[in-house]
């Protein structure tokens, strides 16, 4: 019987060098990710060595972390990214009632909301004065919305704040603007685009498979739904993120499938811009109270799900974002030492994971990321939503910005 881990073992294998641990790998795993170590590539891992790695306890899983951290120096370098965004989250009134949520509220609950439009706009404008150059717009589904109500919202905050990039709407929204409006898929998606829309979340994809879909959220989109919004929106120009939330009811296969999807849809569409584990927050949710999930990730899965999605996305998906909401800070430095290079975004006013018991807070100040990061060794910077520009941001006495450049593209 293979031994776990210590939480010793997890939180001190940053120490480790390949060479200490290559020897008390299993031949299998340490076949697969001398393979990715050397080729950069994930893709010709079978599905049979990568159920290997998902699997993987003791040294294996240690290779398992000091091989990703390699694979993600050789293919992202020693920067750490973060955007400096907001969170809108413009009503928690929802009528699915997913039960791992414990944002939402019914129209009558004491405690429900729904920001107008001015608010939306205000709040936009107030994140803009800050720095951010990011809104993340996701709200609950409300009965009765007007058809039309997400292009009101993306014309609203671009009147705001014209340069503001607007991330928002995850696919169950997109499949409830269809609903609404009556429009094609694609038509609706192009008219979200030219009215603001710049980049879609990828949530809403939990686990895709129907069956623990349907013990998650019966009234959810289906697997193939949530597939085929984020294939349209790439084939409209609208690039998205990826996402997996684990620590619940799913199993290493299912870890498996999901990654194994999203790298053939990357493949096929290049719109991913990366890739979010995101880490399941057990205390106030009814999946957890009717005794059908477990109390949320273990260190080993936290740590595990970044490296295994650093070695079978290499090649396709090359940023692995941690969500440090859902994590404490030590742990998303951990993460980040396990494969992942993003820290997310500063998220002023996130609320749908405080909610669910997360205690991480809901803001950190780029100069809190910026710290965190120089405290690992490696090099901050500001970056856009879709990665395509970088601000080095260096503290003042550590490193100039071009000896930081040096120590990078060496």
């Amino acid at each position: 019987m293979t031994r776990a881990c210590t939480n010793a073992e997890l939180e001190n294998f940053p120490a480790l060098e390949w060479e200490q641990i290559a020897g008390r790998i299993s031949s299998p795993v340490r076949a697969a990710l001398e393979q990715v170590m050397e080729t950069g590539d994930g893709a010709d891992l079978s599905r049979g060595e990568c159920g290997e790695l998902a699997r993987a306890e003791g040294d294996d899983l240690l290779g398992l972390l000091v091989a990703s951290d390699a694979v993600r120096r050789d293919l992202a370098g020693n920067i750490v990214t973060y955007v400096v965004n907001r969170n809108i989250n413009f009503t928690n009134v929802c009528f699915v009632g997913c039960k791992f949520c414990a944002f939402s509220r019914g129209p009558r609950e004491a405690d429900s909301y729904f920001l107008t439009l001015e608010e939306m706009a205000r709040k936009a404008t107030e994140a803009w004065d800050l720095g951010a150059t990011e809104v993340c717009i996701q709200g609950g589904l409300p009965h009765g919305l007007s058809p039309f109500y997400y292009r009101d919202i993306l014309r609203a905050v671009k009147s705001a704040t014209p340069k503001m990039h607007i991330h928002a709407f995850s696919p169950m929204e997109i499949v409830y603007g269809v609903e609404l409006t009556g429009m094609p898929l694609r038509d609706y998606l192009c008219m979200l685009r030219d009215n603001g829309l710049d980049t879609l979340p990828g949530t809403a994809a939990e686990i895709l498979d129907d069956e623990v879909r349907f013990v998650l959220s019966r009234n959810k989109l289906t697997s193939a739904q949530w597939e085929e919004v984020i294939r349209t929106a790439h084939g409209c120009g609208i690039r998205t993120t990826s996402t997996l939330m684990y620590g619940h009811m799913e199993t290493p296969e299912h870890w498996v499938a999901q990654l194994a999807k999203f790298r053939a849809i990357q493949e096929e569409t290049g719109g991913f811009t990366e890739f979010v584990p995101l880490g399941f927050v057990h205390q106030n949710t009814l999946l957890f109270q009717q005794g059908l999930a477990r109390s949320g990730p273990t260190l080993a899965e936290h740590l595990k799900i970044h490296a295994l999605a650093r070695v079978m996305l290499a090649g396709a998906i090359n940023n692995i974002q941690v969500s440090w909401v859902k994590l404490n800070r030590r742990l998303s430095q951990l993460c980040l030492h396990a494969g992942a290079n993003d820290y997310g975004g500063t998220l002023m006013e996130e609320n749908i994971s405080r909610e669910a018991g997360a205690t991480a807070g809901q803001y950190t100040s780029p100069e809190e990321f910026q710290a965190l990061i120089m405290e690992m060794g490696r090099i901050p910077a500001e970056r856009s939503t879709t990665y395509t520009r970088l601000h080095l941001k260096v503290a003042a006495g550590a490193m100039t910005t071009e000896q930081a450049v040096v120590e990078e593209f060496a």
